[in-house]
């Protein structure tokens, strides 16, 4: 079909340049871009709206056009087609100037390095762009050939171009042998052009910068240029243009790999001195109060840092394990902007890291005094503004940075030891001019914070005298030291355990900020945390417990910090004599009850997360459910089965009243769930109208929620033969309503959730009634589906169908000394005689073509245990999809040769370990990404 230039142009004056006014008529020419776009007519479109140069927009959609098609669609074309290609996006790219409108000439440029990637025919496109482009042409043109060397390396490890691992190898390798010529090309770009035009000497380091990122030996012909000397001049000025100077940073931070090269040393030991030469351009940007220039040099130091902390953890002191790096950045760790701190956090982290697998204590008293600073000016930069008088929101950055503090100082605590952190700060807590200024006792709080789960509970030195303190605040304390201080008892709950004398201030301190509305939350969180770790001293305290759940409702808290706090007094009831379990167990359900059963009468519109949204109160009802744990001898009946009757109706009318509303659903069927966990198969009258009730929902509505609730019951009830049939009905029930369901256009992929239960129900059948399972009508259809949806790209959906496969494997080979067994055996070889090689063709396509690599692991296990049910079989399932599989890339390249095709093959059927399988299938899996 040919396409209408006009009606192209049209569409996108609709969309780029016209307002939208009309919404309809902007979407439909989205649309229709969009369609045309993926057409392969576009590549002749684009190439003429190239040529037309009607205007901006028009260009920008072709560049953007052909970028695209080259980038994921390469293949559409043939390979005669490619020259041709090739020689008019020459053409298109010499017309670009300085003046041309940037989108399109990163657009053309990236296009043109994409093309030279996938294009096998063209042999030294390097060589040919700087002969065409560069200094020495008739017609010289820097500006689109830096842009095109700068995309190069960039785009030779971009994920999106499938070049397959030889092609990166070849062209790796090919990279690494231009490596001069771009070094000569650029020292001529910048000692000529480049002096005189600022915007050649960005270019030139930005190609710098990209081709750092090929490694070779051959970097040391640098210091035999100006470049080095270039580079380093600009960092060392913070009155060049933010542009430069930024430019030249990124050029420092991605030399930095050279420092790790031994036999480029000439050139490691010039940039390593000239970023130790920085401190005073650093003092004289702060002095400047050049915000730009000073996190220009905060991430040179880091990235330094995070290049030499191997170094400086086995040499410390020597070469270039030299501490002045770690001065250099305690430097910007002291600056006044905690922005400028928070750059260097990512080494710190590295640190702790390779200190902690040292693992010498002679390593940490090195870097204890660097840790101890550190923590010393975290503690500074955690100090709010004085004028502040609420409390930290968490959309707040500051918040934000506060949280990434407290991340790092567990990180790095264990060098420095935590009781000593803590006592650091109780010093800074004891000096009066603290006591003066509420943010600086708030810091300190904040930091003990960070450290308090780590000291050991039996310490009786450090921690006694701050939390005197803190139980005796006065009432009128700052908020934010309040709240600080309520999240310290929290952090110490499994201290407070060993000191149970204390527990009856904590309480009174926590119950007391309750009635604080801008407290209660996080006071009721620290209760559930101090009722979880004192369980066995808390017993004597229950009644007050109790009193404070049933004026929840009178306390601002949120529904989060309410559920805790149910959570941690039902955990406390589980321990309670079995008369008092049931009693009370009803007292907590009360409450929640009867504010469902209101909204289920008055019928109020649902206001997410308040009194009238009905998720609330299932979720402090499943919370209960979930946490009280009593020990129920054989035949003694349940304290909590006369409960869970109790409120069954309830939740069944709160089904049949938001049947069409999922969030409530999945909270409903959520509930029933750990309501039928707590009593166990006690939960057995509710079986029959609570399948029936599911049954007839699913069909009507669809929610995947009811197919994970079935799993639930099958699992509880499968192992009672009398259950088993009822519960194949229920699989039948939902069988037709999923299938009509996944069998539509991109239903898999639209309905990840439901795969994901369905498979897991059937999983659960698989485990309990085997043989049932295996010989009811709707395993045909199961089967059908579970062989399309193993190539589902969704962690979730993917992993459930593949244990389904796997748990399949297991019914036909373990539990040989059970009766079924043989006839366990025959039903699970004829399910692998009829699907077993769609099945292994199936993953390997999803394994080489569709699922990300760290989804292998599943596939790989799957394989595992196919192989040990019948591995002569496997061997000659893969064989046969191998010899089919596509060996060549869009480019025209050999992806996989026939000797990787044997080698992979051998690795994979010979493999004693999954692990192993699973390596195999990554490294194949390269050949074709």
């Amino acid at each position: 079909m040919e396409v209408d230039i006009a009606e192209v142009l049209a569409a996108v004056d609709t969309l780029y340049n016209q307002l939208p006014t009309d919404r309809q008529k902007h979407d439909q020419a989205q649309q229709w871009l969009h369609q045309l776009q993926r057409s392969v007519q576009a590549w002749k479109v684009a190439d003429q709206l190239l040529h037309t140069k009607h205007d901006v927009s028009s260009c920008f959609f072709a560049a953007q056009t052909l970028r695209t098609k080259i980038q994921l669609y390469f293949g559409e074309l043939p390979q005669e087609a490619h020259a041709s290609l090739r020689a008019s996006m020459l053409q298109h790219l010499s017309h670009i100037t300085e003046h041309t409108y940037q989108g399109i000439a990163t657009q053309l440029c990236v296009a043109l390095a994409d093309l030279a990637l996938h294009m096998a025919s063209w042999e030294d496109p390097i060589v040919d762009l700087i002969h065409q482009f560069g200094p020495s042409s008739s017609t010289p043109n820097l500006v689109p050939l830096l842009e095109v060397l700068i995309a190069l390396p960039e785009e030779l490890h971009s994920r999106q171009l499938r070049l397959g691992l030889n092609r990166r190898k070849h062209l790796d390798a090919y990279f690494q042998q231009k490596v001069p010529s771009i070094i000569g090309l650029l020292h001529v770009a910048v000692s000529t052009e480049g002096a005189t035009k600022e915007s050649t000497h960005l270019k030139s380091l930005r190609c710098l910068a990209s081709w750092f990122n090929i490694h070779t030996e051959d970097w040391v012909i640098l210091t035999d240029t100006c470049l080095v000397t270039d580079i380093l001049n600009v960092v060392r000025n913070p009155q060049a243009s933010a542009r430069l100077h930024e430019i030249a940073t990124d050029c420092v931070c991605s030399a930095m790999i050279m420092l790790e090269a031994e036999r480029i040393q000439p050139l490691a030991e010039m940039l390593f001195a000239g970023v130790l030469q920085l401190d005073e351009p650093y003092h004289m940007a702060v002095a400047l109060e050049d915000h730009n220039a000073i996190t220009n040099y905060a991430r040179i130091f880091s990235e330094l840092g995070e290049t030499l902390v191997e170094v400086m953890v086995n040499q410390p002191g020597q070469g270039l394990g030299s501490f002045q790096v770690l001065h250099l950045l305690l430097t910007c760790i002291g600056h006044h902007d905690w922005e400028v701190a928070e750059i260097t956090f990512n080494f710190w982290y590295k640190l702790s890291e390779v200190v902690y697998r040292k693992s010498s204590d002679g390593v940490n008293e090195q870097f204890k005094p660097y840790v101890e600073r550190l923590i010393e000016a975290l503690y500074r930069h955690c100090q709010i503004e004085p004028d502040h008088e609420a409390i930290l929101v968490q959309q707040d950055d500051f918040y934000e940075f506060r949280e990434r503090v407290q991340e790092l100082i567990k990180d790095v605590v264990f060098i420095c030891g935590s009781k000593p952190c803590f006592q650091q700060m109780a010093n800074i807590l004891q000096t009066p001019d603290v006591a003066k200024n509420w943010n600086h006792m708030e810091a300190a709080l904040f930091i003990m914070q960070s450290v308090a789960k780590n000291l050991m509970p039996e310490e009786n030195e450090v921690v006694p005298p701050i939390l005197e303190g803190v139980l005796s605040q006065p009432d009128e304390v700052h908020l934010q030291v309040a709240f600080t201080s309520v999240q310290l008892l929290a952090e110490l709950n499994e201290w407070i355990a060993c000191h149970p004398n204390l527990l009856p201030l904590v309480l009174q301190f926590l119950t007391k900020r309750l009635h604080n509305k801008h407290l209660a939350t996080v006071s009721a969180k620290a209760l559930d945390a101090v009722c979880q770790s004192c369980r066995d001293h808390i017993e004597q305290h229950f009644e007050g417990l109790m009193q404070i759940i049933s004026s929840l409702d009178s306390f601002s808290i949120s529904n989060d910090a309410v559920v805790g706090l149910l959570k941690g007094v039902a955990s406390i009831l589980g321990r309670l004599p079995r008369e008092r379990i049931q009693e009370d167990m009803k007292k907590l359900c009360v409450v929640q009850l009867r504010n469902l059963q209101k909204l289920l009468e008055e019928k109020p519109s649902i206001e997410k997360n308040s009194k009238t949204d009905p998720v609330v109160w299932l979720d402090r009802l499943a919370a209960i459910f979930r946490n009280v744990n009593p020990i129920v001898q054989n035949g003694e009946p349940h304290p909590c089965q006369e409960v869970v009757m109790e409120v069954w109706p309830t939740l069944s009318l709160t089904f049949q009243r938001y049947s069409s509303d999922l969030r409530v659903m999945e909270q409903c069927c959520r509930c029933l769930r750990f309501a039928v966990r707590c009593v166990h198969k006690h939960s057995m009258p509710l079986l029959s109208p609570l399948v029936e009730q599911m049954v007839a929902l699913y069909a009507a509505h669809g929610h995947s929620c009811f197919l994970y609730l079935g799993s639930i019951l099958v699992d509880e009830y499968a192992s009672d033969a009398g259950c088993v049939p009822g519960l194949l009905a229920m699989l039948e029930a939902f069988t037709q309503p999923t299938f009509v369901l996944l069998t539509q256009p991109n239903g898999f992929r639209n309905h990840p959730d439901t795969v994901e239960d369905w498979f897991r129900l059937c999983a659960r059948f698989l485990q309990r009634a085997p043989v049932p399972f295996l010989q009811c009508p709707a395993l045909i259809t199961i089967l059908e589906c579970g062989l399309q949806a193993c190539m589902l790209d969704h962690k979730d959906a993917n992993t459930a169908v593949l244990k389904f496969f796997q748990d399949l494997v297991d019914v036909g080979r373990k539990h040989e000394d059970e009766p079924d067994f043989e006839t366990r055996r025959t039903l699970v070889t004829n399910i692998f005689n009829a699907h077993g090689e769609t099945l292994v063709g199936n993953l390997v396509t999803a394994a080489v073509f569709i699922l990300p690599q760290y989804m292998h692991h599943d596939v790989a296990e799957t394989f595992f245990q196919i192989m040990l049910f019948d591995r002569p079989k496997f061997c000659q399932w893969l064989e046969e999809k191998l010899k089919v599989l596509p060996t060549t890339n869009a480019g025209g390249v050999e992806a996989v040769t026939h000797v990787q095709l044997i080698e992979f093959h051998k690795t994979v059927t010979q493999a004693e370990r999954t692990k192993e399988v699973s390596r195999a299938l990554v490294d194949f899996s390269r050949f074709f990404s």
